[in-house]
């Protein structure tokens, strides 16, 4: 596997992905952009619409149709929050031109790039505004995605402590938007938004498969929607360790009431570590507090006291934040909390062995290597390194896991702080 990027135009990336373990081509079109209350809700009308038809292709039927005459490719759009940067991305998955028909005249790589870029960049366009039955119908099942958020409980209580440690803060706000915004949103401000951010963002194209890279660049740079595409100074959110500054705060207790059967704890904790370097023993600590079947959190929250059907951590780097869930009986709350501080007293004693670190290595490095033999988790894994604006090759990540010992580990334990405890009960 070989990994390389290429500058089409100014705030414009084509990144190539070359390997041979698969039968199929992804391609994958990130727009990026800083979150922001007012457009989040935009953001996420945007693709919903897009994906509704072309003007060489003008309703989802006939886009079906051409991806069945592509040997069953499939399309999929979407919208992620990476640090503190909206994300909205558009997948095509196709049948790699080696393993099509000899007799076949087709060139797919060809046919599913310029699919993906007519569809994101070639809209259907009636009376120089989006179609109104199309953005109508998307703003409905919006507000119906919007609403199902409450239908995954444990989805929901981590939301929700991501908005309470980030009240007022880009971070914490809601990926798909808000109810009340979709009134606001119409054909013409729509399409005069759409206009804005194909033309201010940034932009980067991902191509994974096994591929000539200077045939895939060719393909991009001469594409008829790209060559109307202008330079643009891209406005994006840089973040990493070294630009996620923690400052101490005041430990608090949020708590929800809502019909529910089992209760959601969510803790976020604050990491005061900034350094590069600092993420490789954060993620050990992290596996040894609660992301592994061998963690603290899972044999001592859940398998030697029973108090949680559920017991795991997880740690995100872009913001210096490990989240701890539990899924528990409401009666239990008061003793599972006092565990789980317990148990990150222990880290922070550096209660824990040699062997707990070789295991929790094994364990990422395994994690590592299988990113690997998925496309879609290997351009997740490049764009957020992208927006970090610091690229660790798997190689190197392995290395530097290698690299971590007991006492690096140690060291984080006292740099973590409790930020906010959320409880969801009935």
């Amino acid at each position: 596997m070989s990994y390389s990027v290429e500058e089409i135009k100014q705030g414009i990336k084509l990144h190539c992905i070359d390997t041979n373990k698969f039968k199929t081509n992804l391609m994958a079109v990130c727009i990026t952009l800083p979150l922001s209350r007012e457009r989040v809700t935009f953001d996420t009308v945007i693709p919903a619409v897009l994906k509704r038809g072309t003007e060489n292709l003008k309703s989802q039927e006939e886009i079906s149709k051409k991806l069945e005459e592509m040997y069953g490719a499939s399309f999929d759009c979407g919208i992620e929050k990476i640090g503190d940067n909206h994300v909205i991305k558009f997948y095509l998955e196709s049948l790699n031109d080696n393993f099509v028909p000899e007799n076949s005249k087709q060139n797919i790589s060809r046919e599913s790039i310029n699919l993906l870029l007519d569809i994101i960049l070639n809209p259907l366009i009636e009376n120089n505004i989006f179609k109104d039955e199309y953005v109508e119908s998307e703003k409905n099942n919006i507000k119906l995605l919007i609403e199902s958020k409450i239908d995954n409980k444990d989805q929901y209580a981590l939301n929700r402590c991501i908005e309470e440690m980030y009240k007022d803060k880009p971070y914490g706000l809601y990926k798909f938007g808000y109810i009340e915004d979709l009134d606001h949103i119409n054909s013409q401000n729509l399409y005069d938004y759409y206009n804005e951010l194909i033309n201010t963002s940034k932009i980067d194209i991902f191509v994974s498969g096994e591929l000539k890279k200077e045939d895939v660049i060719d393909i991009v740079k001469n594409n008829e929607n790209i060559k109307k595409l202008k330079d643009r100074k891209a406005i994006y959110i840089v973040n990493n360790e070294q630009t996620e500054n923690k400052e101490k705060v005041q430990e608090k207790e949020v708590e929800d009431k809502m019909d529910v059967a089992q209760g959601k704890l969510v803790i976020g904790l604050d990491v005061e570590l900034t350094d590069y370097n600092s993420k490789f023993p954060i993620s050990l600590y992290n596996v040894i507090l609660g992301e592994s079947a061998t963690s603290k959190l899972f044999q001592n929250v859940r398998e030697k006291e029973s108090l949680a059907y559920t017991a795991r951590s997880n740690y995100v780097r872009q913001k210096n934040n490990i989240y701890i869930r539990c899924g528990i009986e409401i009666e239990n709350y008061d003793k599972a909390l006092e565990i789980i501080k317990a148990q990150l007293e222990d880290m922070k004693n550096g209660d824990f062995t040699e062997e707990d670190l070789e295991n929790s290595k094994k364990y990422m490095i395994s994690g590592i290597q299988s990113i690997e033999d998925e496309q879609d988790s290997e351009i997740t894994y490049y764009i957020g390194q992208e927006l970090s604006g610091m690229l660790t090759t798997f190689e190197e990540y392995v290395q530097k896991i290698n690299e971590v010992n007991l006492q690096d580990v140690k060291n984080v334990g006292s740099k973590i702080n409790i930020n906010t405890i959320y409880f969801l009960r009935n």
